[in-house]
């Protein structure tokens, strides 16, 4: 069975919940851990249509996911990666 903790440890091995900046709310928010997932779907804002989007596709989950991107120096650039998580009900 695959449970919202599931998803919780999965993305924390791609992008580690110790490497968000202070500011940043990622993580589980709410919801119960336990509860079994069977389908997902990704985007990159929560808004009332992606919802929609997600109850018409039989989604029980939704992930949000950010990139941001910043020069460091000349040459090099640092990119970051962040999201949110909603177990829709």
């Amino acid at each position: 069975m695959y449970t919202v903790a599931s998803a919780a440890e999965a993305l924390d091995r791609i992008a580690p919940l110790k490497t968000q900046m202070d500011w940043d709310n990622s993580g589980l928010l709410v919801g119960d851990p336990s509860r079994e997932i069977t389908k997902i779907l990704v985007a990159l804002d929560a808004t009332l249509s992606v919802i929609r989007e997600a109850e018409a596709l039989g989604a029980d989950a939704v992930i949000n996911i950010r990139y941001g991107s910043s020069s460091v120096m000349q040459g090099a650039a640092e990119v970051v990666a962040y999201g949110t998580a909603v177990k829709l009900h």
